[in-house]
């Protein structure tokens, strides 16, 4: 407790700093009931195009490589907070088809080291307005999370980490198995039960958001204020400055050059790969997570639940599908499609936290590239490169922290100069020695 107080000063004035910065409202058409019924009267045959289909300029500001929920989320703020507008998001594929497309949509802030716990809180009290300032329903559902505890041991580490939650002004409750089963009856709580429940931690701002929504909404709401989204467009190399040392100073793609001031690299799994091709070799490897989802069944589990034991969680999704999802596959790999063996297990878990999952098919399921740093905590900096900024290494954390990371990262492209939330998520901290071990909650335990 006592590093956290040392850095509390610091960083809960940084929150609060933050309070005053809520970004504008989008502009252009706005969505609304009377919208919905105007159109309807009209054959819904007028609707526009959420977003344009630009081709690319010659050069921009500003070039966000990668097109999933960080990079839109960081045009967006660039566009709305610090009026750079000429900005270019730059996907290889379509908007939608990597990570912000590929997971299990849940959003949380039980973190507990300086440099995470008050980002993600920061990102917390960003979705929950984010729906009314994109003008977009992002079907944000606070509807908590339960993280068990399957022995003394876990209690006690869940204990510790929600004194550091609270203690930092986030909401956290430690649960008895008995309110455990209050807020969860469906929950294994068999004496029999392979990982017994013995109690929690509730966080019950904790939820989920529609992951595809989230794409559309911030896509929508960038190009609005003028930025260009350029899909199926993929970096292959890195203009320079001079010679092939020199700054970056734009992008090489399979549709031209760009040129740009800044380049900002959100690539996520792809982003050793990408950053690659700037000479550069970063602290990040590249695993494959995977999650699967059930036909709908009737309303059966209100709650988001991980187990702490097993790193499994499990949630039901608006439409009555068990979303869940577990450990990611213990190599490299850049194949985002997913594997039976893995399926297995999580499945297995599953049946054994929670047996009304047991009688359900599973409907779909699937992969998502992982950037795993070597900390399991992010990184937010500018790189060794002059003009090459980096946003990469989210692990676990990469959907949730979607609106922060956003809001930083737009921080640093436009002046130059970490915010105070993410000053700690910096790539020195490798080299330093200065790391912020948060696996667990960030990377799985033990994999590097």
């Amino acid at each position: 407790m006592g590093v956290v107080s040392v850095k509390r000063v610091r960083l809960i004035s940084a929150k609060r700093e933050l309070k005053s910065e809520r970004p504008r409202v989008a502009e252009g058409a706005r969505y609304s009931a009377l919208a919905i019924l105007r159109h309807g009267l009209r054959g819904d045959k007028d609707w526009k195009r959420s977003w344009r289909e630009p081709e690319p300029k010659s050069g921009y500001d500003i070039v966000i490589v990668g097109g999933g929920g960080h990079g839109l989320a960081t045009a967006y703020f660039l566009a709305s907070q610090h009026g750079i507008r000429n900005v270019a998001v730059i996907e290889r594929g379509y908007l939608g088809g990597g990570n912000v497309g590929r997971n299990t949509t849940i959003i949380r802030s039980n973190y507990m080291l300086p440099g995470n716990t008050l980002f993600y809180e920061l990102s917390l009290q960003l979705w929950e307005g984010l729906s009314r300032e994109l003008n977009y329903n992002l079907m944000v559902s606070h509807r908590g999370q339960i993280n068990l505890a399957h022995d003394p041991h876990s209690l006690d580490a869940l204990r510790r980490r929600g004194n550091i939650m609270r203690a930092n002004g986030i909401d956290a409750e430690l649960l008895t198995r008995e309110e455990v089963w209050r807020l969860s009856p469906n929950l294994n709580f068999s004496a029999a039960a392979r990982f017994p429940i013995r109690g929690a931690l509730w966080q019950p701002r904790a939820g989920t958001v529609r992951h595809d929504a989230v794409a559309w909404g911030l896509a929508r709401a960038a190009d609005s204020l003028g930025v260009d989204i350029i899909q199926n467009c993929e970096v292959v190399g890195f203009l320079r400055k001079g010679d092939s040392d020199g700054a970056v100073i734009g992008v090489r793609t399979t549709r031209g050059d760009i040129r740009a001031e800044r380049v900002g690299l959100a690539a996520a799994g792809h982003t050793s790969h990408v950053a690659r091709l700037a000479g550069l070799r970063l602290p990040i490897e590249s695993h494959l997570l995977q999650a699967a989802v059930t036909e709908p069944v009737k309303p059966c589990l209100d709650q988001v639940v991980s187990s702490l034991a097993t790193h499994f969680y499990i949630s039901q999704s608006d439409r009555g599908g068990l979303v869940f999802g577990g450990h990611l596959d213990h190599y490299n790999s850049y194949a985002a499609r997913g594997n039976l063996p893995a399926i297995e297990e999580i499945a297995a878990q599953a049946r054994d936290v929670f047996p009304p999952a047991s009688g359900a098919r599973i409907l779909r399921h699937w992969g998502g590239v992982m950037d795993m740093s070597m900390d399991g905590s992010p990184i937010i900096d500018r790189t060794s490169v002059e003009g090459l900024y980096l946003n990469g290494g989210w692990c676990y954390g990469g959907f949730k922290a979607t609106p922060a990371s956003g809001f930083c990262f737009s921080h640093l492209l436009a002046t130059g100069e970490s915010h105070g939330v993410a000053k700690l998520l910096t790539l020195d901290r490798f080299a330093e020695g200065r790391l912020i071990d948060e696996t667990g909650h960030g990377a799985t335990p033990n994999l590097h």
